[in-house]
Formats: C-alpha cells, structure tokens, sequence
C-alpha cells in the first residue's frame, strides 16, 4: 500500500511533503487539513499541483458509512465500510459532559468473549491509526458536533492492535490535530498481561479498563478464554503494577450474566479478590446488564438482582456503578450490525 498520510505522525508527513517537493511549511498545512476529515479536494489553501501528487503518491485510508441507526436517546450507532470492503462498528453518545465516541480498533476480535458479538466471525484484520481517527471525524461531520471524549471499546481488542492503538491516541492527542485530552481516553482490555505491562510504560495517562467478568478463573475461563493465558493470578498483580508505577486508577469492566456471575456471592468474591489482590488502589466496578445476542444463551437477570449486587459490593467496601444503557432500541453493543451484514453477505 502507498504511504497512510493520516496515520502519520508530523515529523513523518513533514519528511513525507519534502519527499514530494513540497515546502516544509505545507506539511503543518496539510496535518490540520487530514485531522478534520477533509478530503484533498476540500483542502483550499493546498496547490492543486500538490494535491495532484497526493493523489498518486498516497493514501487517507478512511471509512464511509455504510448503514446508521439512531436511537430514541439520541444514540448513533454507524456500520462503517472500509477501503477493502471490511465492515467495523462505532457509536456516537450524547453525555451532558460531551459527546463520546466508541471506536473499533480491529474488523472483528479473536478474544472470543462469549457475551460479544464482535467474536462470531472470528478476526479479518487490524485497523489503521487511520481508520480509528476516521471514525471520529465521519461521526462528527455526520452529528454535526464537536467530539470530546474516546472509549476505544468497540469490535477489537486494543492491545492485540498494540502499535496502531498507541499511534491512534497519540495523534488524537495532538494540539494540530483532534487535540483531544489523554484523560479523555478511555481504552479497554480483555486482559492481555504483555499488552497491559507495555502500557505501563507509555506515559499516556489515558482511563485503563479491565474486563473482568468473574471473580473464579473456571467461571472466567468459561466467559473469556483468554483467561486460560491470563489468569485472574497472572493479571490482578499487573493491575497492581499499572497503578503503583502510573498512579492512576483502573476501572474494572464487569458483564452481569443471569445465572452464571451476577448472585450475591459473586459479589462477595470478587469485592474480596479486588480488596485482597489491590491494596491502596482506589476500586471502581463499571456494571453492565449483558446485551443478549441470538447466537448465545446469555440473558441479562431481574432489576432486583443487579441491585443486590452493588448492595453487596458497597457492605464489603469496593464502588460500583450500572452503566446507563445507551442505545439499547438499536442494538448499540458491539458487533450486531456488522454480524448482520456479514451473513446477509453469505459471509463476506
């Protein structure tokens, strides 16, 4: 492939424009242009000359909508279509705080969670810095709003897209570009313990977030086989040594199954483990009722038992919070429109 000039960061699209012939000058130029959405000919104040060599010499690998749903909440939820005709997934929500956007990070996920749709084809590709950026600047072209805050916690595992994600939220952080702040980022992670000890060491103070699921490694093994590699003994101390070597929080993410997770004494255990396994670290628990999808006999249970949860949770000294469901008319959880489109296209 040609070079991906949006996923560049400046120092390389400044050696990239002198490449071409082109002042330095027209580098910073064309920086602020690529991180509007812009496209070469929307550019006003670059040569046609040079857009002419931009157009031979390059690519802006972007994504185009492909379907869209709006919910009754104000949700947006956008099937995008990428440049080889792959599929990915994002959502635009409405905070009182901002507006957010959920991205994708890889055309489908090989975790294979069994909760999420995004794991039903199995992975086709990771994305490009470029497609990630792309998806925020589409939506917001398409909202017409300014976006302010980023969960990369759509299809995909970020830390199996390690160097794209880190490129991604380094160039959503810059001042010539989306500028959006690092503690405006949220990513979250199934719990890949080289991807989390990397990280550790970026100094990128993003929101981390931990998908737990179980407070028992066979019960974890079950719902997420990625346990089988990291067990809750091999990923609890690697939380321990993100927070002790950053000094930020980690949020743990944890999907409320009717019948397999969500009891009482679920509960008890994992406010327990997370006590025992964290000392000192401030613990907070994002409860999320699970999205039930067709291919899997998970249900979300009774009102009444996610509020006997957290009652349990809160006597035994560990935070938690429901997540506000967003989007819930159209499907908004991962992976169900693209699962839709992949069969309607007899696999793609």
């Amino acid at each position: 492939m040609l070079p991906d000039i949006l996923s560049m960061y400046e120092d390389e699209l400044t050696e990239f424009v002198l490449s071409i012939g082109e002042e330095k000058y027209r580098s910073k130029q064309l920086f602020k242009w690529l991180h509007t959405g812009a496209s070469l000919e929307q550019m006003s104040n670059i040569p046609k000359k040079m857009k002419e060599k931009l157009e031979t010499r390059c690519v802006i690998p972007s994504v185009t909508i492909e379907n869209k749903l709006v919910s009754e909440d104000g949700t947006v939820k956008y099937l995008f279509k990428c440049f080889d005709n792959e599929f990915i997934e994002s959502v635009f929500m409405r905070h009182e705080y901002g507006n957010t956007v959920c991205v994708s990070s890889q055309a489908g996920c090989r975790m294979g969670c069994r909760f999420c749709a995004s794991t039903l084809h199995g992975l086709q590709r990771n994305l490009y810095a470029s497609e990630m950026l792309s998806q925020i600047y589409e939506a917001q072209k398409d909202a017409g709003e300014r976006v302010s805050n980023v969960v990369i916690m759509g299809m995909g595992e970020p830390f199996d897209n390690y160097d794209n994600v880190i490129r991604f939220i380094k160039l959503l952080n810059n001042e010539n570009g989306a500028n959006i702040s690092c503690r405006k980022i949220s990513l979250s992670t199934c719990g890949l313990v080289d991807g989390i000890k990397r990280f550790t060491d970026e100094g990128l103070p993003v929101t981390l977030s931990v998908s737990l699921h179980s407070p028992t490694n066979g019960q974890r093994n079950e719902i997420m086989p990625v346990n089988r590699r990291y067990p809750i003994e091999v990923l609890l101390p690697a939380c321990r040594d993100y927070f002790e070597k950053t000094g930020r929080r980690i949020s743990f993410e944890y999907a409320l199954i009717d019948g397999k997770n969500n009891s009482e004494e679920d509960a008890k255990e994992l406010a327990n483990l997370l006590k025992s396994n964290l000392p000192g670290m401030a613990i907070h628990v994002n409860l999320i009722p699970v999205n039930p999808i067709k291919e899997r006999d998970f249900r979300r249970g009774e009102k009444i038992m996610t509020e006997k949860f957290v009652k349990t949770f809160e006597k035994n000294g560990v935070n938690a919070t429901v997540r506000k469901r967003l989007g819930a008319d159209i499907n908004a959880s991962c992976g169900q429109l693209r699962a839709q489109k992949y069969e309607s296209n007899g696999g793609m």
